[in-house]
């Protein structure tokens, strides 16, 4: 078959029994989002989606819902026999479909998140460079007890003799700095061929893929190794307390590349900052943040403490003050917001318009310098320029079946605690009185008073004291 560069295979079909979770290991998340998308999101930027091969097989179909947006390719391994026979199932799907093998054959896995692109091309990148059969990833920790360990046969060569699990290790080889990090290079054709030479004489009685190092070393080929620059990018998670220890590793790495751009962060370690967050020049994150999911910050905008911010625009100079949250909303250049604010999904906020203490939206456009500033619910409504919402004005946008829309004009002034029962229009420029409850249309320019008149009794009090002192 016609061979073609570089190609990656993901592994992905594991348990991960040690979790005591029902979620498949490569779905449980962090910095935001899962294990496995991390490690799709390295992949993709050193070959196309179409040639990342990601091997699954327990709770395959939601490991597959969960990644297909990716554009990857699916491999099955129903039975989960070890790595070997993970790739043996590339193998066989290469041979079944009659895809192109590719002439190498990179290995990752799919519970190594902070692994970089920057690696995954070096590792690439030394494999052309030594004409390697197989190239290993390595890593050298504080205290290497527990891993296998990578055998050079210098200390200052790549070449690799062996790779040893730990308890196979002979007493001078104890000191052995390296470990292997489960992530290879391999001349595909050379792997394939040892895949069905590999025993299951082992103790778990499954297929190895480190085997193949010394297949291949006993065949006189080349098997080298290179270095991960930080042994965190090549950890696993085999417990929840291992995977928090990667994900704070994470979002520190998060938050010192924003911090390299311009960004200030106080007390980075108070802040909870998704990986896909993106902030501009000169905007400032205050202690205990929480900025998630696909949000963007401009420059120049500020947000206080103990705000949450997930999966929303904020513009440049935008303010948002303590404690506010906002979920899927839209917040234009020079807005303020908060303190407590809660902008619920599809809010639009426009430019220099305020939304202050304790005022909720939702599904609302709010127009150019309008402002409501003090404990207003405003929901499906449109609102325009230069809008004043008194306080405690809000939308009755539901009729117990139905959502109904409220359309405001330029201009408009609602007075305080009015309500505006949907469907209806404020036209612009119109003023509804304090204390108002609006049911019908009102025209431009005009007054809308909805309450009942006033009625004032003189000496009802005095009456009333007296009647009960008798």
């Amino acid at each position: 078959m016609e061979e073609t560069g570089f190609a990656i295979a993901i592994m992905a079909a594991g348990k991960g029994t040690r979790l005591k979770s029902k979620r498949p290991k490569v779905l449980h998340e962090i910095g935001g989002q899962a294990l496995l998308l991390h490690v799709i999101a390295a992949a993709r930027k050193v070959v196309p989606a179409d040639r990342i091969y990601c091997i699954v097989g327990h709770e395959a179909d939601r490991v597959k819902a969960a990644v297909e947006p990716t554009g990857v390719r699916f491999v099955m391994q129903e039975e989960q026999r070890g790595t070997g026979h993970a790739l043996r199932m590339v193998k066989a799907y290469f041979a079944i479909t009659g895809t192109a093998v590719p002439k190498h054959l990179l290995v990752l896995s799919g519970d190594v998140p902070l692994i970089r692109p920057e690696t995954i091309t070096a590792i690439c990148d030394l494999h052309l460079a030594e004409h390697a059969a197989m190239t290993i990833l390595t890593a050298v920790p504080t205290d290497p007890t527990g891993y296998g360990r990578v055998l050079r046969l210098r200390d200052d060569g790549p070449e690799v003799t062996a790779i040893v699990e730990q308890k196979s290790l002979q007493p001078e080889q104890l000191s052995a700095p390296e470990i292997n990090s489960g992530i290879y290079c391999f001349e595909t054709q050379q792997l394939f061929n040892k895949l069905d030479l590999l025993s299951t004489d082992n103790a778990h009685g499954e297929y190895y893929l480190t085997d193949v190092a010394a297949m291949l070393v006993a065949d006189g080929k080349r098997v080298v190794a290179v270095k991960a620059d930080s042994v965190d990018e090549v950890l696993g998670a085999n417990t929840i307390a291992e995977m928090m220890h990667l994900d704070a590793a994470m979002r520190l790495a998060t938050a010192r590349r924003l911090m390299a751009q311009g960004v200030t962060i106080f007390r980075p370690e108070t802040c909870v900052i998704d990986a896909q967050v993106t902030i501009g020049a000169d905007t400032v994150i205050e202690p205990y943040v929480q900025l998630l999911g696909t949000t963007h910050i401009g420059s120049e905008s500020r947000v206080r403490s103990y705000s949450v911010v997930q999966n929303t625009i904020l513009g440049d100079r935008v303010l948002v003050r303590n404690g506010c949250i906002l979920d899927s909303a839209e917040v234009s250049n020079d807005a303020v917001l908060g303190p407590y604010a809660h902008l619920r999904p599809e809010s639009r906020i426009g430019e220099g318009a305020h939304v202050g203490n304790f005022v909720e939206t939702k599904k609302v456009t709010l127009g150019k310098g309008s402002k409501a500033n003090h404990l207003n619910y405003l929901g499906d409504a449109i609102i325009g320029d230069g809008v004043n919402i008194g306080a405690g004005a809000i939308t009755c946008n539901y009729d117990g079946i139905n959502k109904h829309l409220t359309t405001i004009g330029d201009g408009v002034f609602i007075g305080s605690d009015s309500t505006l029962v949907a469907p209806v229009t404020i036209q612009t420029g119109s003023y509804v009185a304090a204390g108002s409850c609006i049911t019908e249309d009102v025209p431009a320019g005009a007054l809308a008073l909805g309450r009942s008149r006033q009625v004032t009794k003189p000496g009802w009090a005095d009456a009333k004291s007296a009647a009960r002192k008798e």
